[in-house]
């Protein structure tokens, strides 16, 4: 993983460079997770941001935050083309790297659902630059004039594509919000079923068409496509359980579950609770995406 961007200020106009810079970190982190779902390649992107940025006289800018997110956003989008390339060759289910952010992100509800690893494959259906106009419009409220900037579009022609882009969203993220208290009483339920192997309580916590996804990366053992369906998801499950030692944990910003072996995390799983049963199961098992669960992410708007 990329270390964090270094600042070293060699003037006047430097030290406020560096003050805006670090002001806006936790939101420029945020906006080009969202688009990149990889915290390394996000560290990558505020490297060169911060490179771009430091040779801009700030006197010169009216907006500074807008003018920040827009070097972050079009530096995301040439990395998440090369991604999606990357993923074109990618072993198995490909998941978005999970964080452990820190709790008050559940206090700013749109943050938190927008972090979460469901709508993060959400926003994996979308063209990158849909992806990007639907995350500084709906998630950061940017005007749209400062979007197509970003987006290398007019004003006019981005009020479609966010127009497209939140009807897509919509029809496909969860109809109703979960509050975090069921998703967490869902998961104890779930988490004793699998502990004690026992398939009718797994089968009652399931949704018929729930899909579970493992995400190994070709690194270590995972299914190499989605398992559908409550039947096949709570075999699955069953003869895992022998192997499970599972323990409460926070993904994303909301309740998970997380797997160690001999003190280390092994696997972290991400769920998607819609009418009080489990939809989605996102289990990330690739080690070079566990690196940063270890410590908080500090995330904001």
């Amino acid at each position: 993983m990329t270390a964090a961007v270094p600042i070293e200020p060699l003037d006047d106009r430097g030290d406020v460079s560096t003050e805006l810079f670090l002001t806006h970190r936790n939101l420029l982190f945020t906006v080009t997770y969202e688009l990149l779902g990889s915290a390394a390649d996000t560290e990558d992107v505020l490297q060169e941001t911060w490179l771009r940025w430091v040779n801009v006289d700030p006197d010169t800018v009216s907006n500074h935050r807008a003018y920040l997110v827009r070097i972050a956003t079009r530096l995301a989008l040439t990395r998440l083309r090369t991604l999606g390339r990357r993923k074109e060759y990618y072993v198995g289910p490909w998941l978005p790297e999970p964080l452990l952010i820190t709790p008050d992100v559940a206090e700013d509800v749109e943050l938190a659902d927008s972090l979460s690893m469901a709508m993060l494959l959400v926003l994996e259906t979308l063209t990158p630059t849909e992806r990007a106009v639907f995350v500084l419009r709906e998630v950061f409220d940017l005007e749209y004039t400062d979007i197509a900037q970003a987006v290398d579009k007019n004003a006019a022609t981005v009020r479609q594509i966010a127009r497209r882009a939140r009807s897509h969203v919509a029809a496909r993220r969860p109809h109703a919000a979960v509050s975090p208290s069921e998703v967490r009483d869902t998961l104890q339920a779930f988490q004793r079923a699998v502990e004690t192997g026992e398939l009718h309580g797994l089968l009652e916590l399931l949704a018929p068409g729930v899909v579970l996804l493992t995400d190994g990366g070709g690194v270590v053992p995972a299914a190499l496509s989605p398992i559908v369906g409550a039947d096949n998801v709570a075999r699955v499950l069953a003869r895992a359980a022998a192997a499970m030692s599972l323990e409460p944990g926070r993904v994303n910003g909301s309740p998970g579950l997380v797997l160690r072996v001999a003190g280390a995390i092994d696997t972290v799983v991400a769920v998607s609770v819609d009418g009080g049963l489990i939809t989605g199961l996102y289990a990330v098992r690739n080690p070079e995406k566990l690196s940063r669960l270890e410590h908080e992410t500090v995330v904001g708007r």
